[in-house]
């Protein structure tokens, strides 16, 4: 058995050195902490398991050389979270100095077309999560009086964290809002039941089943929005193409013909240039709005699904 003596600064125990380091990356994003936490936890733990004839203090002296004290893994988490989102950012442009140059500069945002793509996908994920909701915490709540509903109930909650963990993984890679990118080490001090009840305790617990359940409704509006602001722009964009086949069947489709109480108007060129012109700035109004929409619900994600 080793004798060495713990060196000043360093925490005797894990949970101190956990506590350590979630003060030094204090300021942090909360899902670097997160992330780091899990991280050192995990890393700590295999080796007190593979070296079970020493206390946690000695284990904690010898690390701090391997794997440093929490001031220093802190320092190399934040220095790699920076080169991580260096290597990940896309190239810089050269900002738009006008009022029309930032407007029609967002053709060229990666991140405009991702959070479009989000929007059209959030009305299938809305009705999964919320369908996944309302069906765990029927059958919790109904089987609650048998003893199969405590496993059902622990399942339903254990999924709530893994899907978690996947919608995260989403709206960082769609939208761009750092997210967990590791689960809550289970701590292996407590027993099963103090275990279960940190799970129903936990906050985030809850705040994950709520984001599950605005998803829906979330999903809904953006879908709609969508399509409508897309279908409305393509529409008046290609009215005036269509004007030029007004001899074939195509043009006796097109826009340039209306009915009105019977009788058959047909819209002049001004006024097609005019659809033309609208339906372009639609389209931009469109992706303004999606890199919008796709900021806005990054930050609903980060309060809901991460926690502080």
């Amino acid at each position: 058995m080793s004798s060495e003596t713990p060196r000043p600064n360093v925490p005797t125990t894990i949970a101190a050195y956990l506590d350590q380091l979630r003060e030094a990356l204090k300021g942090a994003d909360p899902a670097v902490i997160q992330d780091a936490l899990y991280d050192a936890e995990e890393h700590l733990r295999s080796e007190l398991a593979d070296n079970p004839g020493i206390s946690e203090a000695e284990l904690l002296a010898r690390m701090a050389t391997t794997y440093g004290v929490p001031e220093e893994v802190a320092e190399i988490y934040r220095d790699k979270e920076i080169q991580i989102t260096r290597a990940l950012r896309t190239p810089p442009r050269k900002p738009p100095t006008t009022s029309l140059g930032k407007f029609f500069g967002v053709i060229a945002d990666p991140r405009a077309y991702a959070s479009l793509f989000y929007m059209l996908l959030s009305m299938a994920t809305g009705i999964f999560y919320f369908t996944f909701v309302v069906t765990g915490i029927s059958l919790s709540l109904g089987l609650s009086i048998l003893i199969i509903g405590i496993p059902i109930a622990l399942l339903f909650l254990g999924l709530v964290k893994v899907l978690s963990l996947v919608e995260g993984r989403i709206v960082e890679v769609m939208l761009g809002e750092r997210m967990p990118r590791r689960p809550d080490y289970p701590s292996a001090d407590l027993g099963f039941w103090a275990r279960v009840r940190d799970l129903v305790t936990d906050g985030r617990t809850w705040t994950t089943m709520l984001y599950f359940v605005m998803m829906l409704p979330l999903g809904i509006l953006y879908f709609t929005a969508v399509v409508t602001g897309l279908s409305l722009s393509i529409s008046f964009i290609v009215a005036p193409v269509l004007r030029l086949f007004e001899s074939s069947w195509i043009g006796y489709l097109a826009f340039h013909e209306v009915q009105i109480d019977g009788g058959i108007y047909f819209l002049s060129m001004p006024w097609l240039a005019l659809m033309f012109v609208v339906g372009i700035a639609g389209f931009f109004l469109m992706l303004h709005l999606a890199r919008g929409v796709g900021y806005l619900h990054g930050q609903i994600a980060k309060v809901l699904l991460v926690r502080a």
